[in-house]
């Protein structure tokens, strides 16, 4: 099967950016023992204090789904909802080249 990957945007409240970072660290301690994620990352935006973004690269849709119906994910939904200004967006996609993993 082959490597898939979820890029989301996550448009805050104001000043809420401090309180995300704080509660996907729960998240981060979940992926670490899902043998199928290879990638996940928490990236702020110069740009836009109130924008995140996240990057996740999984060995399989299997993988992926795993990791979104995890009982993790179930509680990153609750802690970041009075956090984010609308509905995350996310966007699948396949990667086709990379430098630093292996696709």
């Amino acid at each position: 099967m082959a490597k898939t990957s979820m890029i989301a945007k996550l448009t805050l409240k104001p000043g809420r950016r401090d309180e995300l970072v704080a509660a996907f660290k729960p998240m981060f301690e979940a992926v670490a023992d899902e043998a199928g994620t290879e990638v996940y990352v928490l990236s702020l935006d110069v740009a836009d204090d109130d924008v995140a973004w996240v990057y996740e690269l999984y060995s399989d849709s299997d993988a992926m789904a795993a990791h979104s119906g995890s009982d993790a994910m179930a509680a990153l939904f609750g802690a970041v909802g009075d956090l984010v200004a609308g509905a995350p967006e996310f966007n699948s996609v396949t990667p086709a080249l990379a430098k630093g993993v292996a696709i």
